[in-house]
């Protein structure tokens, strides 16, 4: 279809979302759905258009809409994450476990690649963070990065960037999860290169008492993130017997809970990563129990809990 075909068969439509208010949380969810849709189909065969980078700021501004909409009921709120994401977290955790497997194996094969070629981790870090956290090492404060900038302002950043990457993972799983398998490498990749580098400088479990304290949450969601990607991809891969398109509407609802669920686990390691972070020094007892608490939290609410919902309500 030819890119002015593509935009007045929808401009219409997105024009009504565009100066939508008040609208109900449900619409907004379909509406984003189709927004998601019509997104995939433009950075497939416009992507260097503006009517792309429209609708990823359309689909963005729906998308932050549906989690901040103040009108959301309370207790409707208190269900989704009580309920109805847990059960969508264990109905697709398959696909989360091989999100995970797979972020991990891309971990090892880059801590390996840097143990065996002393110019990866550069490659893949860049030269520029290399050289600054080689001057850091020199001058005895090896994460002086964490300390940069005014804390609200990292937060904030951070958040931004991290919600991001979580909801572009989403959306590159509708291209058949490749877009998504990549981005998982991307973050593999550089986590790995990342955790290589300082145990080769002596300076390993120091950074993991340090960048862990935020990353425990911050990698486990991105990960997460990556598993809803899968989601949709299996849905056009093997939509099973039923046909496609409602395979992958079904699919795109439960990918956006779970996307909409890690919103909270990314604020709360952007706050880490802001205001506690920079505090390299801080007491071991504390840092422990920062990573400790948000190591079980992370294995409570989207392993244990999930199954413990799965079994409450099939006896039922």
């Amino acid at each position: 279809m030819r890119e002015g075909k593509f935009l007045q068969k929808n401009m219409d439509k997105w024009k009504q979302v565009e100066n939508a208010s008040g609208m109900d949380p449900d619409e907004m969810a379909r509406q984003f759905t189709e927004l998601v849709n019509d997104l995939g189909y433009a950075k497939t065969f416009y992507p260097h258009s503006r009517v792309t980078d429209y609708l990823n700021h359309l689909a963005s501004r729906i998308y932050l809409g549906i989690y901040r909409n103040k009108k959301e009921d309370r207790s409707r709120v208190l269900q989704f994450f009580k309920t109805e994401l847990p059960l969508v977290v264990y109905k697709h955790r398959r696909a989360l476990f091989y999100s995970l497997c797979l972020f991990l194996s891309f971990c090892l094969i880059a801590a390996f690649s840097a143990a065996n070629d002393d110019q990866f981790v550069r490659g893949v870090l860049g030269d520029g963070y290399v050289d600054m956290t080689e001057e850091n090492i020199a001058n005895g404060d090896p994460f002086g990065v964490y300390k940069d900038g005014d804390a609200m302002g990292m937060f904030s950043a951070i958040a931004y960037n991290n919600i991001r990457v979580a909801f572009m993972m989403f959306i590159s799983g509708f291209f058949a999860g490749i877009g998504t398998l990549y981005m998982l490498f991307q973050n593999g990749f550089m986590l790995g290169a990342f955790q290589y580098y300082f145990f080769a400088k002596g300076l390993g479990w120091p950074s993991v008492l340090v960048i862990w304290i935020h990353g425990t949450l911050e990698i486990s969601a991105i990960v997460i993130a990556g598993g809803a990607g899968f989601v949709i991809g299996r849905s056009i891969l093997f939509p099973g017997t039923y046909p496609r398109l409602k395979v992958l509407k079904e699919a795109a609802r439960d990918g956006v809970k779970i996307v909409l669920g890690l919103v909270p686990v990314f604020l709360a390691a952007a706050l880490l990563e802001g205001f506690i972070t920079r505090y390299t020094e801080m007491p071991l007892a504390f840092s422990i129990f920062i990573l400790a608490a948000s190591l079980l939290f992370i294995c409570w609410y989207f392993i244990w809990y999930p199954a413990k919902v799965h079994t409450k309500q099939k006896d039922q």
